[in-house]
């Protein structure tokens, strides 16, 4: 049965009752409530009432813990996989880790601390089989920018540290709240654009922040802006402010072993595991070269070659949870709240990227809210635990080796080809991409990315309140309709004009606009008319793009039918979503243009050639 003969017995009428009468849409409680109701674990009632009790068990365990999943067909030999994996990141975590905690201005054992306790929760809850968790580059610098302001990490390192685990328990309040109420995709309104300034200028405020312990500057800026990092070496070099000339010949000659490992790894697979030994070779190596140096020294401060010196030896601390700055009248609780959503929305972005990308690679899906939720639970349980690791070979760890590890994730965070896509693809992207790069670089961390978010938003009310509308007509050879100036080839049928609204709103932006581009249009017919050309005596309106309407945009349409209206003109709505119909119907102005709705644009014209040839 072809389409024609199926409309015909299902009676055109018929169609038009079911555009012009749907179901009554969901309210947005009704669908908040529905979201919640979406159980975080995967496990319903039903799918539980037919297994025996032990199934019931697993399966209700396999939904708490992904991680049981995978215990379906282990065996010996993925275990020894995993063995082999977890002493590899291992041997790289151990420098890395202590590297990010010096980074975030805390004491390097804190470092190992978050590389023992959150992985473990993390690869419990999580549904990622690759993410590996540990203190990041960039949120440790973000926490290091915005938490010094509150508090001197070196006059007053212990409230320093407080701060930070206070920071630290809010970040993850924060995305358990995102995750448990599936607004996981609020990440997203941190635009792509600005992601990519951000992180650009974070790669350049790490390589300004790591000269101290490169060239082992004794007063040196604990900001990362650019003007910050500029006064401070031009007041160390007026002072002549002493420094380790030792320092650099450590931190240049390891950071360059380890990038040529790394280049090397690259372009020969065999020589892969070099590059991910690089790290603790050249930590083992370089503490052993500064123990050499520096041994026959009494003061630590008389060192030639800077070291951690010592570090805190001891187990769990349990109660860690006492440090947390929670007082409602404490003068930090406030800022902290702010720094713990900037956090959690950074690190958030930065893991579910790439989370979806090794998924996407290995063949699974990941669920970006269960995500959220697993960091969130991961940062609070991180927040209330302390472990400390204690041992005589980290004591003479040259600071300069740290700074180097650090420096040698810095070029994973440049991406200039990106920058140039999207410098060629979108320049307004191009400008919140710019605008969080210098704001990050020139002023600060946060005000970097509130100017690259109120760019983006920017963009967003610009695009909304252009007059997003075109003129459609049919393509040749086709039931389909498109823009004109799309397809120059398209068909105007005489005297109807076919518009079609590209908005997803019709609202109080870009309301008034394109009713006044529509009646442009068709006075200009009028014009053209009055030269011995046709006249437009039908306006359709194609609104299938459009997904909801304010009331000042039911009243421009309105106020467009009245003034259609004293031309003569009638004017037709096609293919109205859910939402838009629904509103229409409660403002009555469905029975104020006479029921003139239809499921499409043809379904439109068809009913206008019906009514000529009765005429």
């Amino acid at each position: 049965m072809d389409l024609e003969n199926e409309k015909n017995d299902i009676g055109r009428d018929s169609i038009a009752l079911w555009v012009l009468n749907p179901p009554e849409p969901p309210c947005m409680l009704y669908r908040i409530l529905k979201n919640l109701k979406e159980a975080q674990l995967g496990v319903t009632l039903f799918s539980l009432k037919h297994q025996n009790s032990p199934k019931i068990v697993f399966t209700f365990l396999q939904a708490l813990f992904p991680i049981f999943a995978s215990f379906k067909n282990y065996n010996v030999h993925k275990f020894k996989s995993d063995v082999l994996g977890g002493l590899i990141l291992a041997i790289f975590a151990i420098p890395q880790a202590m590297a990010n905690a010096s980074l975030a201005n805390m004491s390097p054992e804190y470092g190992l601390y978050t590389s023992i306790v959150p992985p473990l929760v993390y690869a419990l809850i999580s549904s990622s089989r690759e993410i590996v968790i540990g203190p990041a580059t960039v949120d440790s610098l973000l926490l290091s920018s915005m938490i010094q302001t509150l508090k001197d990490p070196i006059h007053d390192s212990i409230a320093y540290t407080q701060l930070v685990l206070t920071a630290t328990f809010f970040t993850g309040v924060f995305q358990v709240a995102f995750g448990f109420f599936r607004f996981g995709f609020l990440v997203d309104y941190l635009s792509d654009a600005t992601m990519v300034g951000f992180l650009q200028a974070v790669a350049i405020g790490i390589v300004l922040q790591q000269l101290k312990g490169l060239f082992g500057i004794v007063n040196f800026t604990s900001k990362s802006d650019l003007f910050s990092v500029i006064k401070s070496l031009w007041t160390s070099y007026k002072n002549k402010s002493k420094w380790h000339p030792c320092n650099f010949i450590i931190g240049f000659s390891f950071l360059s072993f380890i990038l040529f490992t790394r280049l090397l790894g690259r372009r020969k697979k065999k020589l892969v595991w070099l590059s991910h030994i690089a790290p603790i070779l050249s930590f083992i190596i370089s503490s052993a070269i500064a123990y050499k140096v520096n041994v026959h020294e009494l003061k630590i401060e008389d060192y030639k070659i800077e070291v951690l010196g010592p570090i805190k030896g001891g187990s769990l601390n349990p109660n860690s949870i006492n440090q947390l700055q929670l007082d409602s009248n404490g003068k930090y609780l406030g800022p902290l709240i702010k720094i713990g959503l900037t956090v959690a929305i950074i690190s958030t972005t930065q893991c579910v990227a790439v989370g979806r990308l090794f998924a996407s690679l290995r063949g699974y899906k990941i669920d970006p809210n269960r995500e959220v939720l697993s960091l969130g639970i991961m940062n609070i349980i991180g927040s209330f635990t302390s472990c400390y690791v204690g041992s005589g070979l980290l004591y003479f760890t040259p600071k300069a080796m740290l700074a180097a590890i650090i420096l040698s994730a810095v070029p994973g965070l440049i991406d200039i080809k990106k920058v140039y896509d999207i410098w060629k693809v979108d320049k307004l992207d191009f400008l919140a991409c710019s605008g969080a790069f210098l704001g990050v670089l020139f002023l600060s961390v946060p005000m970097g990315l509130a100017i690259g978010t109120m760019i983006s938003f920017a963009k967003i009310l610009l695009i909304s309140i252009q007059p997003s509308i075109a003129v459609f007509g049919r393509i040749p050879g086709s039931e389909a309709f498109g823009d004109v100036e799309q397809y120059p080839m398209a068909i105007n049928m005489p005297g109807v004009l076919v518009v079609s609204v590209k908005s997803a709103w019709l609202c109080f932006t870009n309301a008034s606009p394109i009713r006044e581009r529509i009646e442009r249009w068709v006075i200009d017919g009028e014009d053209e008319n009055s030269k011995g050309e046709r006249s437009i005596k039908v306006v359709i309106i194609d609104t299938s793009s459009l997904v909801s309407i304010d009331t000042a945009g039911i009243a421009s349409l309105v106020e467009l039918n009245q003034n259609l209206t004293l031309r003569g003109v009638t004017l037709s709505i096609a293919n109205p979503r859910w939402q838009v119909i629904h509103k229409l119907r409660l403002a009555n102005f469905v029975s104020e243009i006479g029921g003139r709705v239809f499921l499409s644009v043809g379904e439109a014209i068809d009913a206008i050639l019906a009514a000529k040839m009765e005429a």
